[in-house]
């Protein structure tokens, strides 16, 4: 590392005169990781239960992953999508036994992923013919990406203003209001698009009568409905998609996250029917499936499949019983939502910023999101040792903030 930034504070102060100040970072500089375990440039040890939101889904320096990733760069890297390589068909072949649905297309987030499913969904009904069918209908507390298709479909007020107008044709109904989509979900709505758990507006699952409403406003009016599981798929609510768990049956789903377990990747899944209305040119992308990403997305998949969800499941009923004995002894926790390994502890706000900065002081990395909710996402091999030592950490944050 060059001399003149190596000292913790050169890099910020280097960070603050060029870098674009949109992220209020947290005054630690990370160097190093090893499994469920991050290190600063001190080399203090952080449990991490953040995962880079939910990224690192393999924890980190895996060394499955570090084989391939550094075999594959010194083979070959990238080739663009004017020709074929063999692994993006690999990936999505695996995808499909997955999911159920045979189509995908590549790109490098999950924030691109949502934008592929707008377009796909307003090209569906373009192509056969329905051209006044361009409405979108989100969710209030939704939150879908930043890019302008993506942020136009995310409620938070605070992201849209600045940047409006945006898409116009965008309605929300709330979610804890199934018979609002009786009246907003009509002929001219292109697609649903729904977060099966709602991640950044506070570890929401969506609920069955919710879900229900759903699946009767698809069938009535024949839209399209969009799964963003870019937070809550690939295994992290502890199936690899948690649509199936409400009994929806989405036409589109956008992942990315844990897919490339820290190398950047996303992908549209789809239904042949959608597939089939999309011709050469409509969408395109220069990184997207790139052989790295795809052989990244390969390690996160085997390991998924070959053992790594049915340890998941013991390992998520494991935090579940250790949160809930938590919330049991401290009245500062006033609900536990989530599934799997995307838990959220809803506390008052004070309490919840508190809880993350104390954590943090005794090496437990865990995020404050929507306020008042403490957001657990730890990697999807995290261990029960592991997780015991989280909650033993949180415990004494939490005997502190009670005297």
């Amino acid at each position: 590392m060059n001399e003149m930034v190596s000292h913790e504070r050169n890099i910020q102060e280097v960070e603050a005169e060029h870098l674009l100040q949109v992220y209020r970072r947290i005054p630690i500089v990370l160097t190093r990781g090893e499994g469920s375990y991050l290190y600063d440039i001190d080399d203090r040890k952080y449990l991490d239960f953040v995962s880079g939101l939910g990224v690192a889904s393999l924890g980190h320096s895996h060394q499955k992953l570090a084989t391939a990733v550094s075999d594959q760069a010194s083979r070959l890297l990238h080739t663009s999508n004017l020709y074929f390589h063999p692994l993006q068909g690999q990936v999505g072949q695996r995808l499909a036994a997955l999911s159920g649905l045979p189509r995908a297309f590549f790109c490098n987030s999950g924030t691109e992923a949502v934008e592929g499913c707008l377009k796909f969904a307003r090209r569906y009904w373009y192509t056969h013919g329905d051209t006044k069918r361009t409405r979108i209908v989100a969710l209030e507390r939704s939150f879908h990406g930043r890019t302008f298709g993506s942020l136009s479909a995310t409620w938070e007020p605070a992201y849209r203003q600045p940047f409006q107008p945006l898409l116009p044709e965008v309605s929300f109904v709330s979610p804890t209001d199934p018979q609002a989509l009786d009246t907003v979900v009509g002929p001219d709505v292109a697609a649903i698009i729904i977060e099966p758990i709602q991640g950044e507006g506070g570890i929401w699952p969506l609920t069955p009568e919710f879900s229900t409403a759903v699946d009767t406003a698809c069938s009535r009016t024949g839209c399209l409905l969009i799964a963003d599981e870019v937070q809550c798929g690939l295994g992290r609510a502890g199936v690899p998609f948690y649509s199936s768990t409400l009994d929806l049956k989405p036409d589109l789903i956008a992942i990315g996250k844990a897919l490339g377990a820290g190398v950047p990747v996303g992908a549209v899944l789809m239904t042949q029917a959608v597939a089939d209305a999309i011709a050469p040119g409509d969408h395109g992308t220069t990184y997207g499936g790139n052989l790295l990403a795809c052989r990244a997305a390969l390690v996160f998949l085997d390991a998924m499949e070959h053992g790594g969800l049915d340890q998941l499941k013991k390992t998520s009923a494991y935090l579940t019983k250790g949160l809930k004995y938590l919330a049991k002894r401290y009245p500062a926790i006033t609900d536990i939502r989530g599934a799997g390994l995307m838990r959220g502890l809803e506390m008052t706000t004070d309490t919840a910023l508190h809880t993350v900065e104390r954590a943090m002081a005794r090496g437990l990395l865990i995020n404050r999101t929507a306020g008042r909710v403490v957001r657990l996402l730890p990697p999807l091999n995290v261990s029960e040792q592991e997780i015991d030592e989280g909650l033993e950490i949180l415990e004494m944050v939490l005997e502190e903030l009670k005297s």
